[in-house]
């Protein structure tokens, strides 16, 4: 059985290759001024990012199938610090865009390790809780890194940053080459099979659910500092306690996700979840036109994780015996989205302005409820998806 000390070090590598997914979304006007660059082509590094991520975590986890998983998380983290260490050093736009290349590809070969190794050092009956508990680090790099993130960027700029982080990343590659044991690797599975899954129209829905549900809130939130700043003229520390209210939200979404899933199934928590964010998104304009009004609006739109769990579920259901290669999938899926969520926000903002993010968020929120509603039409066939 896996020791809470072990699991702890995962979830904070976890926590780690979060906070670089997530963290330049409060430093882009410090990105924008040192660089000399938009606020919407800063915001493409969150793009490249993610984009990098459900790219590479596919072929990363074919060509890396057969590396033992504690010396595959230490190489991933100090991957991930490398790409930190260079995105702090970076004199320029294009070397910075690398450092967030590298960095990505670490997290990608980090994360499904990680959830493998937790899974494998936990026995049958607490493997849900250990896959949750590395998740749950994810989380907390919104509750936590992001709003630090911004903090320190107001006194230190963004460099500074990305130097807290790449420090992060090179602790936990230290913790898990000392205190992890020897975790051999899984059986392998080649890329064709991975991707071949996905040829299920049920599975697609489903993904596409995740795609445009992430973009919805996350073609806001990146963008999230200057509509603040341009709409209710929230900067610097006020911004950092946004941003943690968006990460309450966020960890407690995540967490009644997982409750809501396991009382009533996968379809009713969607149900009730993909609506509201909807409406949050529409009503945006006129509940950030104070900051109690923005702070309840920021609370909402982190609940939105409470989508996890039931896409997750679903995804389960449609396909028991190759559960694992689904939810590769949705972990590419979700960057996909982070990453098409940056591009698609960084336009608007250059074509209409920042006021114009919410509406667009809305109509992709209609997008997922209207998939939710295709995929509550199919019903899941017993065993394995087939293509």
């Amino acid at each position: 059985m896996i020791s809470p000390l072990r699991l702890t070090l995962l979830a904070g590598g976890a926590f780690a290759v979060g906070t670089s997914a997530y963290v330049v979304a409060g430093l882009l006007p410090e990105i924008s001024a040192e660089l000399g660059v938009s606020v919407s082509a800063a915001g493409q590094l969150t793009t490249a990012f993610a984009l990098a991520y459900a790219l590479g975590a596919p072929v990363l986890a074919t060509l890396l199938g057969r590396r033992e998983r504690r010396g595959l998380l230490v190489a991933a983290l100090l991957l991930a610090a490398v790409g930190n260490l260079l995105s702090a050093l970076a004199p320029n736009y294009g070397l910075l865009m690398v450092g967030r290349v590298l960095t990505a590809l670490g997290a990608a070969a980090f994360t499904p390790a990680a959830t493998h190794a937790a899974t494998l050092l936990s026995p049958p009956e607490r493997r849900g809780r250990a896959v949750s508990a590395v998740f749950t680090g994810i989380t907390l790099s919104l509750v936590v890194g992001v709003p630090a993130g911004t903090l320190i960027g107001s006194a230190v700029g963004f460099r500074g940053v990305f130097a807290v982080v790449a420090a992060l990343c090179l602790a936990g590659a230290i913790g898990v080459r000392t205190l992890l044991p020897t975790v051999e690797a899984p059986a392998p599975v080649g890329l064709r099979e991975r991707l071949a899954v996905a040829a299920d129209r049920r599975v697609l829905t489903i993904l596409g659910i995740t795609v445009l549900g992430l973009m919805a809130v996350l073609t806001v939130y990146t963008y999230i500092a200057p509509l603040l700043a341009e709409s209710v003229g929230v900067t610097g520390p006020l911004l950092g306690v946004l941003l943690v209210v968006y990460g309450v939200g966020a960890l407690i979404g995540n967490d009644l996700g997982g409750r809501l899933t396991d009382r009533f199934g996968s379809r009713r928590p969607l149900l009730m979840t993909l609506p509201v964010i909807t409406l949050a998104l529409v009503t945006l304009p006129l509940t950030i036109t104070t900051v109690v009004g923005a702070g309840i609006a920021m609370f909402v739109l982190g609940g939105g994780f409470v989508v996890n769990a039931p896409v997750q579920s679903r995804l389960i259901e449609l396909a028991p015996a190759n559960s694992a290669l689904v939810l590769s999938l949705n972990a590419s899926a979700i960057y996909l989205g982070i990453g098409l969520a940056g591009l698609v926000g960084g336009g608007v903002v250059a074509l209409y302005g920042v006021l114009a993010l919410p509406l667009v968020g809305a109509v992709l929120s209609l997008g997922s409820l209207g998939l939710l509603l295709l995929a509550l039409r199919q019903e899941p066939a017993p065993g394995s998806v087939t293509p």
